[in-house]
């Protein structure tokens, strides 16, 4: 543990962040072909592989929704951690871990029974038609029944990062993405489960690594234990964890809004083929935010720990490398979208006019996503730092003021209405990036002058 303090409050920068970047990115980039994998394979179902797709696209608003619930605990908890450490208090750091495991475990119960019964009137409400819903109902019960493994992995990861063993956080994803990846065609095509093979494949391989998670966490290896002394929630443990994770529960539930809103526009200008590209949209945007996230992740218990210890210089230097790698790598990321689309469109589906269709729709939907490294990286920092409010109010910013009230309002303005749904996207992000950027460095040297002891 004493190394691991000194490494954080006087190593080499750019040097510590890498060591916690790489394995975090690498995690986030496996994370994704959980779903990525899945919806290629489903794509490719002899004969109904893009209606296939486009239902079980139909379920990411719930996917989103276990997501958000389980980085309320995770994206909240994980920076008082490293904050508790930087200030030397290693047993409010383990309560931190202990009440957040518990809150998981209560959120996946209450979460499984309401979207396991809710799941055939929610699908009908993003958009679900009669050729489609079998496909999504198939694929979301299984994949809602295991979600526990979801929320325990995903809301738990961050507390190992935050110790700086990233490498071990990346081999949870990665352990999990190998078992998906070598069960998706055996129990999609071997066994002929077809949609259902996906989601079983996608909830075993979740267990596997929710087990390794838990392993982890109460073995010897690691700096903080998962102590059961300390599992009863405790009021002044658990409201600061979920005070600081609401922005990121609301940028992700916010995100399900976001695809109810999109989906349910394109079903109703654009018919199952639009909604079917917006499918194929999402998941290759997700491998520019995921990335950067991941950056994030790795910054976090740096610009957290160095906080708590009040060495504001190393803060700001932490801060600059993270915006530099962030912006670079969504302004190259949005280059390759508009000269490739229609190469990424065929990767998740054989079908000529869902490619076609894709290609000119991507070229809309991205064209303002290289502003997402700017905003990512400055609201991750205000989340690094403590700065809660302020870190929800950016959150809502780009979805809830912008982008889901332009989904309505350009299709009734432009002479083409599915162009106005997809240019939503691009003029949110570019607004939104540059009210988040200029916010945050307003307000960044009070934060550090304020200092820790005032979070």
């Amino acid at each position: 543990m004493a190394q691991a303090k000194q490494d954080m409050g006087t190593g080499n920068i750019k040097k510590l962040m890498l060591q916690l970047m790489i394995p975090a990115v690498v995690a986030q980039v496996v994370n994704l072909l959980y779903n990525i994998v899945d919806r290629i394979y489903i794509g490719h179902i002899a004969g109904i592989g893009a209606a296939a797709l486009t239902g079980v696209g139909l379920f990411t608003p719930i996917l989103m929704l276990l997501n958000a619930f389980a980085m309320l605990v995770g994206a909240g908890g994980a920076p008082r951690t490293a904050i508790a450490l930087g200030q030397g208090d290693k047993k409010q750091a383990e309560k931190i871990i202990s009440n957040s495991f518990t809150m998981l475990l209560l959120f996946s119960v209450v979460l499984t029974i309401g979207f396991y019964a809710g799941a055939p009137v929610l699908l009908r409400l993003f958009g679900a038609s009669d050729a489609t819903l079998p496909y999504a109902l198939s694929y979301s019960r299984i994949y809602i029944a295991g979600s526990v493994f979801v929320l325990v992995v995903l809301g738990m990861n961050p507390f190992i990062t935050t110790q700086g063993f990233a490498k071990t956080s990346m081999l949870t994803t990665v352990i999990g993405a190998v078992i998906n990846i070598i069960l998706d065609p055996i129990l999609i095509f071997g066994f002929g489960l077809g949609v259902r093979g996906a989601a079983i494949a996608t909830v075993l391989s979740q267990a596997v690594g929710a087990a390794w998670i838990i392993r982890f966490l109460t073995g010897k290896k690691t700096i903080l234990r998962l102590r059961r002394d300390y599992l009863r929630p405790e009021k002044q443990i658990i409201l600061p964890v979920l005070a600081l994770g609401i922005s990121s529960f609301v940028m992700l539930s916010t995100e399900s809004l976001l695809s109810i809103s999109f989906s349910s526009s394109l079903a109703r200008y654009g018919g199952d083929v639009a909604v079917g590209a917006m499918t194929v949209i999402t998941s290759a945007s997700q491998l520019c935010t995921l990335p950067i996230q991941g950056i994030c992740q790795g910054g976090q218990p740096v610009m957290s720990f160095n906080f708590g210890a009040g060495k504001k210089a190393r803060v700001k230097e932490a801060f600059r490398f993270q915006l530099t790698l962030c912006g670079s790598y969504t302004c190259l990321f949005w280059l390759l979208m508009m000269l490739f689309p229609g190469a990424v469109a065929g990767i998740f589906t054989s079908d000529t006019a869902l490619i076609q269709y894709t290609t000119w729709a991507m070229r809309i939907y991205m064209a303002g996503i290289f502003a997402m490294g700017f905003q990512i990286a400055c609201q991750q920092s205000f989340m690094a730092l403590g700065q809660a409010k302020v870190s929800l109010l950016l959150a809502c910013l780009r979805k809830i003021i912008l982008l889901i009230p332009l989904i309505f309002i350009l299709p009734h303005v432009l002479p083409d209405a599915v162009f106005g749904v997809f240019l939503a996207e691009p003029v949110s992000d570019i607004l939104a990036a540059t009210i988040t950027t200029i916010t945050f460095f307003a307000r960044f040297d009070k934060i550090l002058d304020r200092g820790a002891a005032r979070i």
